[in-house]
Formats: structure tokens, C-alpha cells, sequence
């Protein structure tokens, strides 16, 4: 049984999400009893409501809808991972804000800002303050920002880390080896785990095992079994896949390590993490 470390739901009734209009296979609402249907039938046991980068005035709100979602009766949501501002001079009223029986984690996603923000000497003491209060920091991040990834790491060693998406490779021929090389040497850091999640989405449309596998078994070989989670990147993997053929995926990926291996990175590492 898995658990799920990145869901996105989307309500536009309730909650703004200005990128949305970019992206017209998205742009509509994500309800989380349809996500629940499938995630039954295929083996997840428990869910972590990823942010969906909606509009900064929003994120109380969105906060507050997965606090609702939680408390229906026989609920698969564990929490939620909120959106932040690290870059914000009043981010340390935000998170004071926090009701911490919700959020569990928390990430700014760095792909939509300039390559500095991550830089500053203000992002960096308040992702310290986030490691501070238990709180787990996603890393989302490009290929070719691998190395901001690492200094934030650095700056930071008191901060637990999660990297998002296996670092969003880029899965051009030449590009294998940089995103390779960048992948090990972000996983030098103890305190960096990494996220199987989502990457088919980042793939060419007709991609298959074959394609996913080396990507795959580096973060894995990378990392090892006991910092590596999984996630769905719902609905976002509806680009090129679905949440039951992504599943489908993983198990072929995975078939081949142990019981205890398995279990870690379906669940027991997840736990961990998030102190689920």
C-alpha cells in the first residue's frame, strides 16, 4: 500500500490559480472524491495534498479546504503540503499562522521565479525557520537548477529536503549525463530524499517503461531505498499517462527489489518524512 505525496486538487470555485489558463488540459476542477475512486482500487492507503502554486492571498484558503477534505469520515488525506514565500519579509508570520494538525510540509516552487529568489539571504533563514518547526522543504526545481537545489541544501543543513520530480529531467539524449551527475551530487546531502513522482508527464507523449527506467533507477541507485518516496503528481500526469497506468509503471520499475526496500518507498519513508 502506498502513500501518495502529491496530489493536487483543484477547486475554482473557492481558490485562484492564475497559471492555470497556460495549461487548457488542466483548467478545470480536480475533486478529491474522483482522485479517492481510483486511488482505492489501486493501492493507496493515504494521500499528501500538494500545493497547487494558486494565487499567494489564496493559500490560507487552500490550507483550510484540505483542513476540511481531512476531517470527512474515513478520509485518505493525511495533510497537506502549503505553499510559502520564503522570499517574503512576513513569512514568519505565515508560518506562525500554521495549523500544524494540517500542514505537514512546505514548498515554493522555484521553476516560476528568477534563479536568485532561492539565493537570498532571507529565503534561506526562513527555509532554516520551516526546518525548525519540523517541516519538510520540496525542492521543485529544472534540471538546470540542480546546483541552486544544492546550495539552498548547503545553506540549510538542519532542513529536511524532498527533491520534486526527480529533478524534472529534461530527457533529451545529450541531457542524461548533466541531470545524472547533478542527481549524485545533490544526494551527497543526508538531508535530501527524493520524490519518484510524476516524470512520465515530462516525457514525450509515446513513452514507455523503457524511457522512465534510467531515470528511475539513478535516483533510486543515487539515493537508496530509505530516501526515496512516491508520489502521483495528480492530475498533472493525466498529460501523458494516468494515475492508474502511472501505478502501473512504478510497480514494473520496482519489481525487482525486496519486501522491505518496497515497503520503504511506498510508505514507511513517507511516514517518516512527513511524521504522518
Amino acid at each position: 500500500m502506498f502513500i501518495d505525496t502529491h496530489l493536487h486538487l483543484v477547486a475554482r470555485d473557492r481558490i485562484t490559480y492564475p497559471w492555470l489558463k497556460d495549461v487548457p488540459a488542466l483548467n478545470r476542477d480536480w475533486a478529491f472524491q474522483d482522485y479517492e475512486a481510483t486511488a482505492k482500487r489501486i493501492g493507496i492507503e493515504g494521500v499528501l495534498h500538494m500545493e497547487v502554486d494558486c494565487a499567494p492571498d489564496d493559500i490560507p484558503n487552500e490550507n483550510a479546504f484540505i483542513g476540511e477534505l481531512m476531517t470527512k469520515p474515513q478520509s485518505m488525506l493525511r495533510g497537506a503540503i502549503s505553499s510559502a514565500r520564503p522570499e517574503s519579509k512576513d513569512c514568519e508570520v505565515f508560518l506562525e499562522s500554521l495549523d500544524l494538525k494540517v500542514v505537514k510540509g512546505i514548498r515554493r516552487v522555484l521553476h516560476v521565479v528568477p534563479d536568485d529568489v532561492s539565493q537570498s539571504d532571507l529565503f534561506r533563514e526562513n527555509v532554516r525557520k520551516i526546518g525548525k518547526m519540523g517541516l519538510p522543504f520540496d525542492i521543485c526545481v529544472l534540471q538546470r537548477q540542480l546546483s541552486l537545489a544544492c546550495d539552498l541544501v548547503d545553506a540549510c543543513p538542519d532542513t529536511v529536503f524532498v527533491l520534486d520530480h526527480c529533478g524534472v529531467p529534461d530527457f533529451t539524449d545529450d541531457g542524461f549525463g548533466d541531470w545524472a551527475h547533478s542527481i549524485a551530487t545533490l544526494s551527497e546531502r543526508l538531508n535530501v530524499n527524493a520524490k519518484i513522482s510524476g516524470i512520465s508527464a515530462y516525457a514525450k507523449p509515446d513513452w514507455t517503461i523503457e524511457t522512465l527506467r534510467p531515470y528511475v533507477e539513478h535516483v533510486i541507485g543515487c539515493f537508496g531505498w530509505n530516501r526515496v518516496v512516491w508520489g502521483s503528481d495528480s492530475p498533472v500526469c493525466t498529460l501523458n499517462s494516468s494515475l492508474d497506468q502511472w501505478m502501473a509503471t512504478t510497480h514494473t520499475l520496482i519489481a525487482d527489489a525486496s519486501e522491505s526496500e518496497k515497503a520503504a518507498f511506498a510508505s514507511k519513508n513517507a511516514k517518516r518524512i512527513w511524521s504522518l
